[in-house]
């Protein structure tokens, strides 16, 4: 029992030691590197977490995008948490990508993506301009990773009308992100159409600041 109990305890530690580093993490080639030490693992911890990024995303989508639209990309679809349910709901043609090879390879796996991209957002991404019908993006924009730089190139390669389900932390959203978004609304290139209230995204780990859910809809 006391063996058990101190293999789960350490269990905790090196999953928060994944968490907190991730965050404190100085470049995307940093991102990437610690993400890839943790893949294998991330599913059974962000379960274990009451991670609600992904069903909240989903709630979105399905309420702004027709039923068989295609195809979504999922940019920064890490192990594949929305993309096991993209298919399920409705959504059959999904796309991935994501910085880390490890969190892809772990995506690849589950079969359930058309196509995998290593990039980072906030740079230059692969994809033709409007190719996909939508764009949803869990716990992405969140500490040390992406801000509203991303929403450019994510708004080139959604279509016109298309929508954009993306989370953000409230410290991103007060930090550049809204004001990103209002540059382009007033600029004729998106609206923000919904936002959710403010919640916590992993109610399991202590100390977790909360963050929202938003969809923007392309200009068309």
């Amino acid at each position: 029992m006391g063996d058990t109990a101190d293999k789960t305890q350490q269990d905790g530690d090196q999953h928060e030691g994944h968490l907190g580093a991730v965050y404190a993490a100085s470049s995307p080639e940093e991102v990437a590197k610690r993400y890839d030490a943790w893949a294998e693992t991330y599913d059974g911890y962000m379960a274990s977490a009451g991670y609600r990024h992904p069903s909240v995303c989903l709630a979105l989508l399905t309420r702004h995008l027709p039923k068989g639209e295609g195809p979504v990309l999922d940019a920064g679809a890490g192990t594949g948490l929305v993309g096991e349910w993209l298919g399920i709901v409705g959504y059959p043609q999904a796309v991935a990508l994501d910085l880390s090879e490890g969190m892809l390879a772990v995506a690849a796996r589950k079969g359930v993506y058309a196509s995998l991209h290593r990039a980072a957002l906030g740079g230059p991404l692969p994809f033709t301009d409007g190719e996909f019908a939508a764009v949803v993006s869990t716990g992405v924009f969140t500490t040390g990773h992406v801000g509203g730089e991303a929403l450019d190139e994510l708004a080139r390669v959604t279509r016109p009308g298309g929508v954009m389900a993306i989370t953000v932390k409230d410290t991103v959203w007060d930090g550049g992100f809204s004001a990103k978004v209002a540059e382009m609304q007033a600029a004729g290139v998106l609206r923000l159409i919904e936002e959710t209230a403010p919640y916590v995204s992993m109610p399991g780990e202590e100390g977790t600041s909360p963050g929202r859910g938003i969809v923007l809809q392309l200009a068309g």
